[in-house]
């Protein structure tokens, strides 16, 4: 069985073959020192020369010849590159060998937290290898990710790496920036986020459902922005907003004269999105007849303008979005079948904020410094700050109008506030929408962020108890009868215990 260490060279080892350590010989030297192996495969990104120089200085501490994989790198910090240039070497390595003909370990303390990260993960998926680490107290190791990393050259990993490892581990881009603005943390959002990664350098429609409020546009420009056309223009158009009589005109554009009014020549919605991304915002809205008109166009990839003969040829990708289901919407034959089956591809659902309960909390922050900041320049604006009980009625607040109505919140907070703190009380005010609005209430509230079950159930037992104390006029016997309990005496004990007055 071949035995094989994988490294990079770290700024520590190249100190230590210029005899700049003051304690010490290097991870890579001192790992040779303590354990066995029949191969030592090198990456690096410094230079050729300095990397050669290392390699000589090596072969005169221990017996070996180290194989040496100079490396391209922008940054070594850059974890999509890191991971290629990675991979490549161990499919060299491993591609000629037979399987279980040889042991493959990686060594995390060289090199840098980017470096360390992309060892783990491959170990972890692609790749069956050991960890190992080194340490001047402790020596050389192997250890168990996660929960034995904790050596000198061993870089600390960063706070942000879960996100960025599992999408490696996919074959996945760290997120761009385009999807940076997407505010989340929950395994619903990151589920969702992924998707519409995949499906935006895929040429294909998308379809977006989700209730009003969710950030529908938001993600639409994230796809646009990271596909093949994001130098291409983003047209957003709210169908629901278009007067029946001009859907025609808005969609196909018109030429001069082509009807009343008609001074100039005008493109439609199609040509100005032409070589980049038509979104078709609250596309359920569209009458049926103007649905017709638009399955065409989408069928025949060309557009005549109102007035015209002349056909125009379209390379647009459509991105569609709705608050309706349009599935449903087809079985009451108010949305055309096919029309639904031509953009219905790439198919995203946005979670409401009621089902994001680990991101409230986020997207308060964000939408505070985004206040704070178009503000600043206001004459008298202070600086405003949210209390914790504020947050605590937000967090239980159920948000039916999603993260618009928690802005919109915010920023009415913000303006009617006294002083720099927003009290529970200022959010209580600013939401239009009291939280009882409806029976379901109760169970919209949003987990996570202090959700205590205990004392929702004892709301709604106090809810009740004190309902039927108040139908049966203070009468105990009858209040338990109403409720269903056994005697009066149950009644009294439940009484003190939910505190109902």
């Amino acid at each position: 069985m071949q035995k094989i260490l994988i490294s990079w060279i770290g700024n520590t080892d190249l100190k230590a073959s210029k005899g700049q350590l003051n304690t010490g010989v290097g991870p890579i030297a001192q790992s040779l020192a303590d354990r066995h192996f029949q191969r030592l495969v090198l990456l690096t990104n410094y230079s050729a020369e300095d990397s050669q120089q290392y390699v000589e200085w090596l072969e005169t501490q221990h017996a070996i010849h180290p194989d040496l994989r100079v490396v391209s790198l922008s940054a070594p910090t850059e974890y999509a590159e890191i991971y290629k240039q990675a991979v490549e070497v161990l499919e060299s390595i491993t591609g000629p060998l037979e399987r279980n003909t040889y042991e493959l370990t990686f060594h995390l303390s060289p090199g840098t937290p980017a470096m360390a990260a992309i060892w783990i993960i491959l170990s972890k998926t692609r790749f069956k290898a050991s960890l190992l680490e080194t340490s001047i107290e402790r020596g050389t190791r192997l250890v168990n990710f996660p929960f034995d990393l904790a050596a000198d050259f061993l870089p600390d990993l960063l706070k942000r790496q879960d996100e960025i490892l599992a999408k490696l581990a996919q074959d996945l881009p760290p997120k761009g920036p385009a999807f940076n603005a997407i505010i989340h943390q929950c395994e619903k959002m990151q589920r969702l986020v992924s998707q519409a990664q995949r499906v935006a350098v895929r040429n294909v429609p998308v379809l977006i459902q989700g209730e009003s409020g969710t950030g529908k546009e938001l993600l639409a420009r994230a796809i646009h922005e990271t596909g093949l056309r994001r130098e291409g223009p983003f047209v957003a158009v709210n169908c629901g907003a278009i007067p029946l009589d001009l859907v025609d005109a808005e969609f196909f554009g018109h030429d001069k004269g082509a009807f009343t009014g008609a001074q100039q020549a005008r493109k439609g919605y199609f040509e100005e999105a032409n070589g980049g991304t038509l979104f078709l915002d609250e596309i359920g809205e569209l009458p049926l007849a103007s649905q017709v008109k638009l399955l065409r166009v989408l069928q025949e990839k060309k557009v005549v303008r109102l007035g015209s003969a002349k056909e125009i040829s379209l390379d647009v990708r459509i991105i569609a979005a709705t608050n309706r289901n349009l599935i449903m919407e087809v079985a009451e034959s108010r949305f055309r079948e096919d029309l639904f089956h031509r953009i219905a591809i790439g198919v995203l659902q946005l979670p409401a904020l009621r089902e994001r309960g680990e991101d409230i909390g986020l997207l308060i922050d964000h939408s505070m410094e985004q206040i704070n900041r178009e503000a600043n320049d206001q004459p008298g604006y202070l600086h405003k700050n949210i209390s914790v009980s504020a947050r605590k009625v937000m967090f239980d607040y159920a948000w039916p109008g999603n993260i618009r109505e928690l802005h919109n919140t915010l920023l009415r907070a913000s303006l009617w506030s006294i002083g720099q703190t927003i009290t529970a009380e200022d959010i209580e005010a600013a939401i239009l929408q009291p939280a009882t609005r409806s029976s379901n209430a109760i169970l919209e509230k949003s987990l996570g962020n202090g959700f205590d079950i205990q004392s929702v159930m004892s709301d709604v037992a106090g809810h009740y108890v004190h309902r039927a104390i108040e139908q049966a006029e203070g009468n105990k016997t009858k209040a338990a009868e109403l409720l269903g309990l056994s005697s009066y005496q149950t009644l009294t004990n439940w009484i003190k215990k939910y505190q109902v007055e």
